[in-house]
């Protein structure tokens, strides 16, 4: 009963967006529309039954109702109840559920607060959204129902693969979902703009939210992402180069050249079709990310389906909603005045310049995704790493680091390199001293120049605060900084644990001690442990950093019953310069266990430094939605006084 419940709401929902969209471009029609004035109440009503459908899923996974077979599938009555509530986006159906939910509530968001923009404006927007929610609403109910019941009904469940049993993975994925779905408001309102012809600063600065939200959440889904694949998956890195983390990088690149585009477009009124173009680009990204996670076509630990079929639904909704926002923007890009005019050697500039090389590095990275399996259709097997991706992906970075650093102290519409040139000389100083002691330290060149520019870019970021009075810096200024310090920071910490880890792989019994780095690690103990729904082999090691006090670990090489799988779950010591990361492997048959130890310097910079990335754009996001209320307030306060005085 509660599973038909949550099925009625998805239908009804499917509907309301379908008048949704139908009243939005009756209401753009040149006599107007009788129903352009359900366009909002239809919105929040869509919003409203979506949720409603995602709670009856959610509460589904609760009492882990086996009736419903993506209950059955996914959820084992054994699991610890964190993991009962991630099971209801851990698996295909429920992640395309909780996309469509975000949507949903995302355009009644609109519908409800959006009143800066013509009305007309708001309506094609709206009428985006919906259109864009109706392919999600087919692909659901045609394709992929999440309430699909099963009978007879299962003694017990399949439970939840257990690689996905982790804190991080209930917190990861919301995260990247919500930055996703506001991507395709700001591609709404992209369309809206296109449409009416209304490409300005009242525009952007309805947008800019939307862009600012998405990017945050972005940014600590990725953080959280890596982090967990870091001590979860046991290989001792951070970032693999996989299709699937690929497919997160990608929008957050394009919505990292958005977000400033945006900002330059509110606050200067320029950049009008770059804004524009990056709007369809950003959510180009997000749909190319849903078709490789969901199409079958790729194999990984993040991957959601096999089923061919089900990509091909997506690659059909990718070729309907970005062909046809390339078309148009085709048609009415030449209708878009650029803007005021700004020179080279202005803030606009580098912006403009940082976005080219932010568009460099996510050609690279999308033909390194795409390409081996373009391949591989043509019956060639192509691999590609590390290697290309770092080393092609450098020659964009580097210099957009270097802009990074200097373009926030340029001015507006027109400046000179000169003037800036004496506050520059610290961070310089700075970049090179760092150089010269990496390179005397033998330090490859890749990672000598993340560490050089990473130290010179963390002294660069606080400039915009030089000789002025703390208190009255206004909070978005205060955000752009500790976002750029938060990138001199993960900088750091990645060319740090490039260039100086040091890695052991052993055979040990207890009793042996194995250095690593600074540290001594004693083997002392391997003993049974038993969790909630797994039973594992459990080694106790003590590990001393340079003689000081013992830090007992704990490694476990798990097998989990719900479903059957081995995993290895690792122990880390962390220290302000570091982290020991300790990985228990099978046991030989001379009765020794392998033993693999890494230590890793200023490993954790690379999370602490997207932490601070993410809190800069949250303080930027409140600073700009103050200024925004402000703006709201005083227009409201002139309205009154004309009311009055007319009277």
């Amino acid at each position: 009963m509660i599973a038909n419940i949550g099925l009625a709401a998805l239908w009804f929902a499917a509907g309301l967006a379908l008048l949704q969209f139908l009243a939005g471009a009756q209401g753009l029609t040149a006599k107007g529309g009788v129903l352009a004035a359900l366009v909002r109440p239809v919105a929040i009503m869509q919003g409203a039954l979506i949720g409603l459908s995602f709670i009856v899923l959610v509460v589904l996974f609760w009492i882990t109702d086996l009736s419903v077979l993506l209950v059955a599938k996914n959820s084992h009555s054994a699991k610890p109840l964190i993991y009962k509530l991630a099971g209801t986006w851990g698996n295909h159906e429920g992640s395309m559920l909780l996309w469509a939910t975000v949507m949903g509530l995302a355009g009644a968001f609109v519908a409800w607060i959006e009143r800066r923009l013509p009305e007309r404006t708001v309506l094609a927007t709206l009428a985006a959204q919906a259109f864009v929610s109706l392919g999600f609403y087919a692909f659901l109910l045609f394709a992929s129902n999440p309430f699909t019941r099963l009978d007879p009904v299962p003694a017990e469940g399949m439970g939840l693969n257990p690689l996905l049993q982790d804190p991080g993975l209930a917190f990861h994925p919301p995260t990247l979902y919500i930055g996703y779905v506001g991507l395709s408001v700001a591609f709404s309102f992209a369309v809206g703009a296109l449409l009416t012809r209304e490409v300005g600063p009242a525009f952007a600065r309805a947008m800019r939210p939307w862009v600012l939200a998405s990017w945050i959440f972005l940014t600590i889904g990725i953080t959280a992402g890596s982090y967990w694949a870091y001590y979860e998956l046991g290989w001792g890195g951070w970032w693999f180069w996989d299709p699937v983390e690929n497919a997160s990088l990608m929008p957050w690149l394009a919505a990292t050249a958005l977000l400033h585009s945006v900002s330059v477009l509110a606050a200067r009124d320029a950049l009008r079709t770059w804004t524009i173009m990056l709007g369809v680009v950003a959510f180009s990204m997000s749909m190319l990310g849903t078709f490789l996670v969901r199409s079958g076509i790729l194999t990984s630990v993040h991957a959601f389906a096999v089923d061919p079929t089900r990509g091909a639904f997506i690659l059909v909704l990718l070729a309907l909603y970005i062909g046809g926002a390339l078309c148009l923007f085709a048609i009415r890009a030449n209708t878009i005045n650029e803007g005021k005019q700004f020179t080279v050697a202005s803030r606009e500039g580098a912006l403009v310049f940082n976005n080219v090389m932010l568009s460099g590095i996510l050609g690279i990275v999308l033909i390194g995704t795409l390409y081996p399996l373009l391949a591989e259709t043509m019956g060639d097997k192509v691999s590609v790493g590390p290697p290309y991706f770092n080393s092609v992906g450098a020659v964009f970075t580097i210099p957009m680091l270097i802009v990074l650093a200097v373009g926030p102290m340029l001015r507006w519409r027109r400046d000179s390199f000169t003037r800036i040139r004496p506050v520059m000389v610290l961070p310089a100083l700075v970049a090179f001293g760092a150089a010269v002691i990496c390179a005397v330290a033998g330090v490859a060149l890749l990672p000598l120049l993340g560490v050089a520019l990473g130290m010179g870019l963390a002294f660069a970021s606080l400039l915009p605060l030089h000789g002025r009075k703390l208190r009255t810096v206004k909070l978005p200024v205060w955000g752009m900084v500790i976002a750029h310090f938060g990138i001199a920071v993960a900088l750091f910490g990645m060319a740090s644990d490039a260039a100086f880890t040091k890695e052991r792989l052993v055979a040990a019994k207890p009793g042996d001690t194995v250095a690593v780095g600074p540290w001594q690690v004693t083997f002392q103990t391997i003993a049974p442990v038993a969790g909630p729904n797994w039973t594992a082999m459990e080694a106790t090691l003590q590990a001393r950093h340079s003689g000081g006090s013992a830090k007992e670990l704990h490694p476990q090489a798990r097998t989990f019953w719900a479903p059957v799988q081995e995993t290895n779950e690792s122990a880390l010591a962390t220290r302000w310069n570091g982290q020991l990361y300790a990985v228990l492997g099978d046991q030989g048959e001379d009765g020794r266990w392998q033993l693999r130890l890494w230590w890793k310097p200023f490993v954790t910079l690379i999370w602490y430094g997207g932490l601070l990335i993410a809190l800069g754009g949250f303080l930027a996001m409140l600073g700009r939605l103050a200024s925004d209320l402000r703006r709201v307030v005083a227009k409201d306060k002139i309205a009154y006084r004309r009311m009055r005085q007319g009277r």
